[in-house]
């Protein structure tokens, strides 16, 4: 079995389609497979971009191009903006699980479709923790994602903006400025323009230097390098 054929075989047991932390995860599984080198990673991203087998849906999540048609109609990976929020609100959840954090989504966000399962499946934490007075906790509850560290405190607030505008996550933070937290807003490259307009508008003054944009290439790269660094460990147990 070559190296391409085990790629294919770990996808096509997903359903078709998977993120390249997965595929870092299961394709080298696969019985039969050989894969006589240093950088197995680097040859699974390289395989997936093989067009005669592959596809790429949207970044960060890749399917066989044979399964295409049956995929029309599935919803974890639909292109639809819905779909892409959740998508990314997943891999920010598994992102700050892989960094050692615990993760929090909203309650109604939790039974929404990420990949195979839901997005309560992946975060760690089913309701907020309490970190200070209740009517702020309540307003932080509807925040996208929330990385809380050890300490029990928020690491990093979240914000998935697909095309939604971004006056109401830039309210949401400007609650929380008091806490040593990370701001972040993650949405499409092409909308990084309209973020720098709408950050350097008077009213968010306080937010333009702890405010930062991410955008859903960096979310996915990001995630397939932390995975890989985690598959890499699995390695040696």
């Amino acid at each position: 079995m070559t190296q391409t054929d085990a790629v294919i075989e770990a996808m096509r047991q997903n359903g078709g389609y998977a993120t390249l932390g997965y595929l870092y995860q299961e394709a080298l599984k696969i019985p039969g497979a050989e894969w006589n080198t240093k950088t197995p990673f680097k040859s699974i991203n390289r395989i997936v971009q093989n067009p005669r087998f592959f596809y790429r849906i949207k970044p960060g999540l890749w399917a066989l191009k044979d399964s295409r048609t049956q995929l029309a109609d599935e919803p974890a990976v639909s292109t639809k903006p819905e779909s892409d929020h959740y998508f990314y609100q997943g891999l920010l959840v598994e992102l700050g699980n892989m960094q050692g954090f615990q993760s929090f989504v909203p309650r109604p966000d939790r039974g929404k479709h990420y990949l195979s399962g839901t997005l309560g499946a992946v975060a760690t934490l089913d309701e907020i923790l309490p970190f200070t007075y209740p009517e702020i906790v309540k307003r932080a509850s509807m925040v996208d994602v929330i990385w809380f560290g050890s300490n029990k405190f928020p690491a990093q607030f979240i914000e998935v903006e697909n095309s939604t505008d971004f006056n109401v996550s830039l309210l949401k933070f400007s609650d929380f400025q008091p806490f040593n937290s990370k701001f972040r807003i993650v949405a499409p490259i092409t909308r990084k323009a309209q973020f720098l307009t709408r950050i350097q508008q008077r009213a968010f003054e306080p937010l333009k230097d702890i405010v930062k944009f991410i955008s859903y290439d960096a979310v996915s790269e990001l995630h397939s390098k932390w995975s890989a660094l985690v598959a890499s460990r699995s390695l040696w147990e």
